[in-house]
């Protein structure tokens, strides 16, 4: 199971302050004044993360910028991760916001990887009033692509053996560590789709 909260720390600033609600909110600033996240409210106009706040004010003068409250964003993170030890302790987080579980030897106590992951949603939702979103399949790669094509608020399961069928249409900027750099290289030599990789 991969679990990605959805604009994470955006999230935690609407929850935490209700006048934010449903405006474009950047999270960001700093010494390095780049966007550390964005609700996506604020996507809607271009913003993305590591892009320069400078930018961000560009395409969206109106936007509501709010500095970062790590400690605040690390505590949620903390309940968070509770609620994943409740059915693994095989965690592998890769940022505060999204981790990897392996759930193979908890099938048996909680109904299988969908149960799972169900319950897991459901839990955050209660304890932390923020969403996630989550992708389930027998390998890292395809749970964290179904996670990020589940998004925002989605769970999609991929059974085994329907990985080639599911990954074929997605474009090549779908592909996990594949940057600008190496997409661009696809893209000269004719592959958009994951589907012509294949």
């Amino acid at each position: 199971i991969h679990a990605d909260m959805d604009a994470f720390y955006a999230a935690v600033e609407q929850r935490d302050n209700p006048s934010l609600r449903g405006c474009p909110v950047v999270v960001g600033g700093g010494r390095r004044g780049v966007v550390s996240t964005c609700s996506y409210e604020a996507r809607a106009y271009g913003i993305r993360s590591a892009m320069a706040i400078a930018r961000a004010k560009t395409l969206c003068p109106h936007a509501v910028f709010v500095a970062p409250r790590m400690r605040v964003y690390e505590q949620v993170s903390g309940q968070i991760r509770a609620v994943f030890e409740r059915y693994t302790l095989l965690i592998e987080p890769i940022a505060l916001d999204e981790a990897f579980m392996d759930v193979t030897g908890s099938q048996r106590l909680f109904g299988g990887a969908e149960a799972i992951a169900i319950r897991v949603r459901k839990d955050i939702q209660v304890e932390t009033q923020l969403a996630v979103s989550v992708g389930v399949a027998q390998s890292k790669f395809v749970a964290k692509v179904a996670s990020e094509e589940s998004k925002p608020d989605g769970l999609i399961i991929v059974d085994p053996g329907t990985e080639g069928d599911f990954l074929q249409p997605l474009s090549v900027s779908r592909i996990w560590g594949a940057g600008p750099v190496a997409q661009d290289r696809m893209h000269r030599l004719g592959f958009r789709s994951i589907g012509d990789l294949q």
